[in-house]
Protein backbone atom coordinates (compact mmCIF):
# COMPACT_ATOMS: atom_id res chain seq x y z
CA UNK A 1 0.00 0.00 0.00
CA UNK A 2 1.53 3.45 -1.01
CA UNK A 3 1.91 6.16 1.46
CA UNK A 4 0.44 9.26 0.05
CA UNK A 5 2.17 12.67 1.73
CA UNK A 6 0.38 14.51 4.30
CA UNK A 7 -1.68 17.17 2.82
CA UNK A 8 0.49 19.57 4.50
CA UNK A 9 3.73 18.42 3.47
CA UNK A 10 5.58 20.10 0.59
CA UNK A 11 8.09 17.30 -1.31
CA UNK A 12 11.01 18.95 -2.63
CA UNK A 13 12.88 18.37 -5.83
CA UNK A 14 16.34 18.66 -6.63
CA UNK A 15 18.94 17.94 -9.07
CA UNK A 16 22.22 15.49 -8.10
CA UNK A 17 23.72 18.63 -8.99
CA UNK A 18 22.18 21.29 -6.69
CA UNK A 19 22.35 18.47 -3.64
CA UNK A 20 26.35 18.78 -3.50
CA UNK A 21 26.03 22.78 -2.59
CA UNK A 22 28.60 25.13 -3.66
CA UNK A 23 31.31 26.41 -1.40
CA UNK A 24 31.28 30.06 -0.11
CA UNK A 25 33.79 32.24 1.69
CA UNK A 26 32.10 35.16 1.38
CA UNK A 27 28.60 36.51 1.57
CA UNK A 28 27.19 40.36 0.59
CA UNK A 29 23.76 41.09 1.62
CA UNK A 30 21.69 44.17 0.28
CA UNK A 31 18.13 45.21 0.39
CA UNK A 32 15.37 47.56 -0.34
CA UNK A 33 12.17 47.90 1.14
CA UNK A 34 10.69 45.15 -0.56
CA UNK A 35 13.38 42.49 -0.75
CA UNK A 36 17.10 41.24 0.58
CA UNK A 37 19.87 40.04 -1.61
CA UNK A 38 22.06 37.46 -0.35
CA UNK A 39 25.10 37.11 -2.55
CA UNK A 40 27.25 33.70 -1.81
CA UNK A 41 30.67 33.94 -3.44
CA UNK A 42 33.98 32.13 -3.74
CA UNK A 43 36.79 34.65 -3.62
CA UNK A 44 40.43 33.39 -4.30
CA UNK A 45 41.95 36.39 -4.78
CA UNK A 46 42.84 37.83 -7.97
CA UNK A 47 39.75 36.32 -8.73
CA UNK A 48 36.11 35.15 -7.19
CA UNK A 49 32.52 33.78 -8.20
CA UNK A 50 29.25 34.65 -8.22
CA UNK A 51 27.94 31.15 -7.18
CA UNK A 52 24.05 32.06 -5.87
CA UNK A 53 21.75 34.99 -4.73
CA UNK A 54 19.30 34.22 -3.07
CA UNK A 55 16.42 36.79 -3.05
CA UNK A 56 14.05 36.71 -0.13
CA UNK A 57 11.38 39.15 1.55
CA UNK A 58 11.84 40.96 4.76
CA UNK A 59 9.77 38.66 6.95
CA UNK A 60 11.59 35.67 5.37
CA UNK A 61 14.82 37.01 6.41
CA UNK A 62 14.07 37.65 9.80
CA UNK A 63 13.04 33.97 10.10
CA UNK A 64 16.34 33.34 8.43
CA UNK A 65 18.39 35.50 11.11
CA UNK A 66 16.68 34.09 13.74
CA UNK A 67 16.73 30.48 12.54
CA UNK A 68 21.00 31.20 12.03
CA UNK A 69 21.34 32.64 15.48
CA UNK A 70 19.66 29.21 17.24
CA UNK A 71 21.96 27.08 15.13
CA UNK A 72 25.35 29.24 15.74
CA UNK A 73 24.28 28.83 19.47
CA UNK A 74 23.70 24.66 18.77
CA UNK A 75 27.14 24.88 17.21
CA UNK A 76 28.70 26.86 20.08
CA UNK A 77 27.48 24.93 22.63
CA UNK A 78 28.55 21.50 21.17
CA UNK A 79 32.12 22.58 19.94
CA UNK A 80 33.17 25.80 21.41
CA UNK A 81 33.08 29.51 20.08
CA UNK A 82 33.89 30.65 16.90
CA UNK A 83 36.09 33.06 16.16
CA UNK A 84 34.98 35.83 13.57
CA UNK A 85 36.25 36.31 10.69
CA UNK A 86 38.39 39.39 9.70
CA UNK A 87 37.27 41.90 6.99
CA UNK A 88 38.02 41.59 3.43
CA UNK A 89 41.49 43.12 2.81
CA UNK A 90 40.17 43.78 -0.76
CA UNK A 91 37.91 45.65 -2.49
CA UNK A 92 34.83 43.35 -4.04
CA UNK A 93 32.73 44.25 -7.50
CA UNK A 94 31.10 42.93 -9.97
CA UNK A 95 33.05 43.05 -13.73
CA UNK A 96 31.41 42.57 -16.85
Amino acid sequence: MNQQPQPNQVQIKATDEKLKGDYSNMASITHNKEEFWLDFLSVFPPAGTLNARVIVSPGHFKRMVKAMEENLKKYETSFGKIEEAGEPKASIGFGA
